[in-house]
């Protein structure tokens, strides 16, 4: 019992011991019939290492269906590699580029998704093997022998030995986000008869924060290229804003609430942005069930989100009600009272944006999930999302840049598993396959980390064949001795990587490597010797590859991507501005949305997704608190959605009603202000200097602005496009309130 209890502490969910007790069972199998039964000993290896590449070095995650599918993919594109690798095996030149355009071509296509992402060890396992052990065309046969059979045996294998349950990290949690922020929103604004509003709950935040921890913890994004993969990972972006939005509202709706009218009671207005409160939590209560099940039937959901858009159509039409204005107010008085009364609506529709966009993601991953197979296998995708080839062409081509961690380390490690393969023959080093992996097991992306990995490595080698040395003193010439130990030496290989450390996991393989070659031909410790050289030589090969290309690894380019994000972000929110005013005119349906803008923002943030996982998995210190570096990577999500809001709410809109230069003049004004900041502070990032401080707030912006879009004249009667205007300023308030956020987080942002 301690040792599982040791075991559940450190291996959750015993995912890596359930994938070690499986290879401990296929690969003496599969070693056994290629060695005993057809004596072929490359039939031998391959089956070996195949089972190693498809059951020990990948666990695809989802439902039982979609994990036999990775499989067969990974199967099928590892024999195209096997077949490749033995044609290209020689001359020497052709073996050291091909591994290298292979090895770059494996490791970038990881970033179209986190399942191919997790299938990189294997598939670049399935090239190494052949590439660097000579053969002929006849090779080919006996080969892919071995890899098919290994293929056969672990779909079995994963579908009857220990079956994973269905693990998908960011849905448990988004589910716990969606009801947490949905007992937030109606524990306030439905209170017991008699009562104040509550406290907001703080529940949301902490489920909202467990969310983006759980996102933060996988070396990769955890999506895929399915539908349901995209859409459940925009969540955490959306819950994230969600729950700022969710504060803001309760936080200014309860100001407003607590100034009746003449009459003592609510206004209309905050009545209206109070029901609509009370059915966006219905709406959230709703997603959460349906985001709980798979393929469940997203009607009610979407009859809420019905009830959603009925309240938001009243807190409009309430908004655009005229309202007398106070006597004595006259110009700019009454018009900064005019902006004022705009305030509950504002925060309304932006709750019901938020709360739709949300729901909307879940439907889509409803959808997708009850789709038909005949409908999978024609790619048709539910809501009008792109396919799976388009959004890969979307993701790799965003990768390409000079801010890309995944490019520069898709490249470093091109180069150097290809310059290990040109060592490894030049030399002529017995079993030189093991210094290609030995390259590819302590390559990381600064020279810091490479180097602290390499004599980790080095010393677990050294380890693993001293006891593989006394393993072999104790069993002596008992060939079955040896087939019986080997299946335990495989179970803790397997399980001590994760369990314990990369050292043991590198001197556990080592006894296994050291056990299997004995039982093809006993040749005794020696054989371990030979991999502590080969093992160094890889390890050497690493460490200059780390030192010569991009040793600084991502915490040099960090600041630059955070950077790049903002300058995009905001460059799309000019956009978005525009973009609404456009629609002022009376040519509004002939403006485009601006949709290249809003992919360049997706894209840099996704760079910058990935230079953030890598500096935090990079060893050394870090220069700021981790607080700081993710309140600066937080706010580049809140511009972007700010904008997406901004074109929604001008799509529907119709032809202008009059003439907004003066109105267009004060918005540019805003957003002029805000390039000009978040500018300074890419300005600041880069060159390492104190970062600005937060611009201060206008009282008389608004006042401004809708003496501008009204005129002075004193004639308050709303518009609806008055109304658009003024707050799509809102909007742009909300981005230059995360100013506060972002360069001093936990600080109360200026309202």
């Amino acid at each position: 019992m301690r040792v599982v209890t040791w075991l559940g502490r450190h291996d959750p969910g015993f995912s890596a011991l359930r994938r070690a007790g499986r290879a401990a069972i296929v690969v003496p199998l599969l070693f056994l019939v290629g060695s005993q039964v057809l004596r072929n000993p490359e039939v031998a290896l391959f089956g070996a290492f195949g089972s190693f590449a498809m059951l020990l070095f990948v666990d695809f995650s989802g439902p039982l269906r979609e994990r036999i599918q990775a499989q067969l993919a990974l199967a099928v594109a590892g024999a195209a590699l096997v077949t490749l690798g033995t044609l290209a095996s020689s001359p020497v030149w052709l073996s050291a580029v091909a591994m290298a355009v292979v090895a770059f071509g494996v490791l970038f296509a990881g970033s179209v998704s986190s399942v191919i992402a997790s299938a990189s060890t294997s598939l670049l396992l399935a090239f190494i093997l052949p590439v660097t052990l000579s053969g002929t065309a006849a090779s080919i046969g006996p080969r892919l022998l071995g890899w098919g059979l290994a293929a056969v045996v672990s779909v079995v294998a994963i579908s009857v030995l220990w079956p994973a349950p269905v693990r998908e990290p960011l849905r448990g949690p988004a589910v716990e986000a969606c009801r947490a922020l949905a007992a937030r929103l109606r524990t306030a604004v439905e209170p017991p008869s008699g009562t104040e509003p509550a406290a907001a709950d703080p529940g949301g935040d902490a489920a909202v924060a467990a969310l983006q921890r759980v996102f933060l913890a996988t070396p990769y994004r955890p999506t895929g290229l399915s539908a349901p993969a995209r859409t459940v990972v925009r969540l955490v972006d959306e819950l994230t804003w969600l729950d700022a939005v969710i504060g803001q509202f309760l936080r200014h709706g309860r100001g407003a609430a607590t100034a009746p009218d003449a009459a003592g009671s609510p206004s209309a207005a905050d009545s209206a942005a109070w029901s609509l409160g009370a059915t966006a939590a219905d709406v959230l209560e709703e997603g959460a069930a349906l985001l709980a099940q798979h393929g469940g039937d997203p009607a009610a959901v979407e009859a809420a989100l019905g009830r959603l858009a009925d309240e938001r159509s009243r807190v409009e039409v309430v908004t655009l009600a005229p309202a007398p204005m106070p006597s004595g107010l006259v110009g700019l008085g009454a018009a900064e009272q005019f902006a004022a009364a705009l305030g509950p609506g504002f925060r309304a529709q932006e709750l019901a944006y938020a709360v739709a966009t949300v729901a909307g993601n879940i439907v889509l991953t409803a959808r997708a999930e009850r789709r038909t197979w005949w409908q999978r296998m024609l790619g048709r995708q539910p809501g009008g999302l792109s396919g799976p080839l388009a959004a890969a062409t979307e993701r790799a081509t965003g990768f390409v840049g000079k801010t890309s961690v995944w490019l520069r380390n898709s490249i470093r490690g091109g180069i150097g598993l290809g310059i290990a393969v040109l060592v490894a023959k030049l030399t002529g080093v017995q079993h030189s396959f093991w210094v290609v992996l030995g390259t590819m097991s302590v390559l990381r992306s600064s020279a810091l980390s490479t180097g602290q990995t390499a004599l980790r490595g080095v010393v677990g080698t050294v380890v693993g064949v001293v006891v593989g040395a006394a393993a072999l003193f104790v069993i002596g010439a008992h060939p079955v001795v040896l087939w019986l130990v080997l299946p335990l030496a495989i179970l803790v290989a397997g399980v001590a990587p994760a369990a314990i450390s990369f050292a043991a996991g590198q001197a556990a393989f080592t006894i296994v490597i050291v056990l299997l070659f004995n039982v093809i031909a006993p040749t005794g410790w020696t054989v371990g010797l030979i991999r502590i050289e080969d093992v160094a030589l890889g390890c050497a090969v690493s460490l200059g590859v780390g030192a010569l290309f991009w040793p600084r690894g991502a915490s040099a380019s960090l600041r630059s991507a955070i950077g790049d994000a903002y300058l995009a972000s905001v460059d799309y929110l000019r956009a978005a501005v525009d973009y609404g005013m456009t629609r002022c005119d009376e040519t509004a349906s002939d403006h485009p949305e601006p949709r290249q803008q809003s992919m360049r923002a997706a894209a840099a943030s996704r760079r910058l997704d990935d230079a953030f996982r890598t500096y935090l998995t990079e060893r050394g210190s870090k220069q700021r608190p981790l607080a700081e570096v993710s309140a600066l990577i937080t706010g580049v999500a809140g511009v972007r959605l700010a904008a997406d809001a901004i074109v929604e709410l001008w799509r529907g809109q119709a032809a202008g009603d009059g003439d907004r230069s003066a109105a267009r003049e004060a918005l540019d004004g805003r957003v002029e202000r805000l390039v000009s900041w978040y500018g300074g502070l890419t300005t600041a990032l880069v060159a390492r200097e104190e970062l600005p401080g937060p611009a201060g707030s206008d009282p008389s912006a608004n006042g401004v602005l809708a003496a501008a879009v009204l005129g002075e004249a004193g004639d308050m009667t709303p518009t609806a496009t008055a109304v658009r205007i003024i707050w799509t300023a809102d909007y742009l308030e909300v981005v230059r309130r995360l100013e506060a956020a972002i360069v001093a987080p936990g600080a109360p942002a200026d309202t």
